[in-house]
């Protein structure tokens, strides 16, 4: 009866924390003119059954983690895969450059305001021009607003570059001026690259814009990353203001790999 008891509580406490965490995991709390009230019985009840089993909070907890951990894994999976089969559908309209072949795709996930991106920004410049005829070089935005405030404005300037034809130069722009974002500087390098300013301003304003980024946000979230820059080659990883002697080892790492498979 006492193991009956215990298989319930877990099963109960398992169910209230996923709910718990679940309502509390996203970046922005859900709007609700409803107040939640707890049943003082059901209250005291959840109380003692954590009392008399301290030891389900962890094993649910860990259980819970051991789920998300599977998810992830399976995203990124999946991910990785559909580079190697089908790097088109990764690459979707984001701006790439390089290799027009996209037998080998570095895909980067970069925020405007972070400065180990400024810094990854200058190898990547070297490692491209070295390698432009081998790799495709592949720029998604995860501009991290909660500690980086001009990062997203930033990135939707860049993206109504893009609509121009001028990303990669905008965006050079963006990282070698980056103590200076904002507005002015927006507008400055606009007109220094000779865009159609009144259509700069309604694309970069437009729910397009908003709509382009926050596909890229997601798809960075659904793989588990957390900060910027991360880079993906293929089915390698790396993150940081790597040094080009370390991309030159993923890259190959890469052409090994797939030297073994032809």
């Amino acid at each position: 009866m006492k193991q009956q008891v215990y298989r319930w509580s877990r099963l109960w406490i398992s169910t209230v924390l996923m709910i718990t965490i679940a309502l509390t995991s996203c970046s922005q709390p859900a709007q609700s003119d409803q107040t939640v009230k707890v049943n003082p019985e059901l209250e005291k009840q959840i109380l003692q059954v954590i009392r008399a089993h301290p030891e389900v909070i962890l094993e649910s907890v860990q259980a819970y983690q051991q789920q998300q951990d599977g998810q992830l894994q399976q995203a990124r999976q999946a991910f990785l895969d559909q580079m190697k089969t089908n790097p088109k559908a990764i690459i979707g309209s984001s701006p790439a450059t390089g290799a027009s072949t996209q037998d080998i795709v570095l895909v980067e996930f970069s925020d405007f305001q972070c400065p180990f991106c400024a810094r990854a920004h200058q190898t990547i410049q070297q490692f491209m021009k070295a390698h432009q005829d081998q790799v495709t070089l592949v720029y998604k935005h995860f501009p991290l607003t909660q500690i980086h405030p001009q990062a997203l404005n930033a990135a939707k300037a860049s993206w109504a570059a893009q609509q121009q034809g001028k990303f990669w130069e905008y965006q050079n722009a963006l990282f070698t001026q980056q103590d200076q974002l904002g507005e002015e500087l927006y507008v400055a390098i606009a007109k220094q690259l000779n865009l159609n300013l009144d259509q700069f301003n309604r694309d970069r304003q437009s729910p397009q814009a908003q709509a382009a980024l926050q596909k890229d946000i997601q798809l960075a979230e659904s793989l588990g990353i957390s900060g910027t820059p991360f880079f993906i080659m293929n089915g390698e990883t790396f993150s940081g203001a790597v040094e080009l002697s370390e991309m030159e080892k993923v890259l190959a790492t890469v052409q090994a790999s797939k030297g073994q498979k032809n």
